[in-house]
């Protein structure tokens, strides 16, 4: 019989992740991260040493771990190590290796941050902030209409490509999660700034948002000045302290706040779940309570209880 050892199986799998089961790179740098802090708890032991009270132990471990801003995990961030090593025994399972059976390892149950989102007043103030007298003034204006027009992931966004974006039919395909791909639709409000941000570029690069400070020469494609998530998440955050929004505002922030529009102005879930490209209806009911108040406030307006008689 073979032996197996910990630390060898986990780039096998790392790499069956991406390369049969279609997850990104970053994916599997996470999983990757996530077991390695198993192989620092338990050591390269073997896989059949792997037992139910280990994975006790280790639970504990990462309950009392700190990184290296000394801030322990949050509970969320434990919960996704315990993913990583079920999804890793699931694969050692299908390739008959002996070791813990991955329905032995139970996921601790999370709560869902609660959802922030900006009013519809909110997001006209946010972008009314945008200066666009400026080449980056005017990308930015184009990058806050497209976020909250579409709902998109900052990764997507920052993803895009010149080529890929159809400003005459105002909408595109982009790769989400999972490699999946959906359609992606733009308000004419977002096309007519996406068209003068691109009429404002002088160059020939491919990315569609890019950055204008930190040149590299030899680079004739641009892909060195594609803008960051990092950079659209701060200047997001500076608009909206211009704004005078005192609440946490980010990319995502602008994503729920399109999907929060969507429902109260009455659109149902399961398209919803469509257009955030969502694998799991779960994923998407996080914004139901967000429209619970909505759904009060319109009860009680309309509805009212017959008069005694």
């Amino acid at each position: 019989m073979s032996t197996y050892y910990l630390s060898e199986l986990i780039m096998d799998f790392i790499e069956a992740l991406e390369v049969e089961r279609g997850r990104s790179q970053k994916t599997g740098e996470n999983y990757r991260l996530y077991l390695e802090r198993l192989v620092e708890f338990s050591g390269d032991i073997e896989l059949k040493d792997i037992t139910s009270e280990m994975i006790r132990k280790y639970r504990l471990w990462l309950n009392r771990y700190k990184n290296a801003q000394s801030q322990n995990l949050s509970p969320i961030t434990q919960s996704y190590h315990l993913i990583a090593l079920r999804s890793f025994l699931v694969y050692c399972s299908k390739r008959d290796i002996k070791t813990l059976t991955p329905e032995k390892i139970e996921l601790p149950k999370t709560r869902r941050k609660q959802v922030s989102f900006l009013s519809s007043e909110e997001v006209l103030r946010l972008i009314d902030t945008v200066d666009t007298n400026s080449p980056s003034g005017i990308r930015d204006r184009a990058i806050l209409e497209l976020l909250f027009s579409s709902g998109l992931r900052v990764s997507e966004l920052c993803n895009l490509n010149r080529d890929h974006i159809n400003l005459e039919r105002g909408e595109f395909m982009v790769r989400g999660k999972g490699q999946k791909d959906r359609p992606v639709f733009v308000s004419p409000e977002a096309t007519e700034w996406l068209a003068t941000y691109l009429k404002s570029r002088n160059d020939q690069y491919i990315p569609l948002f890019i950055r204008y400070s930190g040149y590299k020469t030899g680079d004739e494609k641009g892909e060195s000045f594609r803008l960051s998530p990092r950079s659209v998440q701060r200047n997001i955050q500076q608009y909206a302290k211009l704004a005078g929004i005192t609440k946490h505002v980010s990319p995502h922030t602008l994503r729920h706040s399109f999907a929060t529009d969507l429902l109260m102005n009455g659109a149902d879930l399961r398209s919803v779940q469509s257009i955030l490209g969502h694998s799991n209806i779960s994923t998407t009911q996080v914004y139901t309570h967000v429209t619970d108040q909505h759904l009060r406030e319109i009860h009680q307006k309309f509805h009212r209880t017959p008069p005694e008689s």
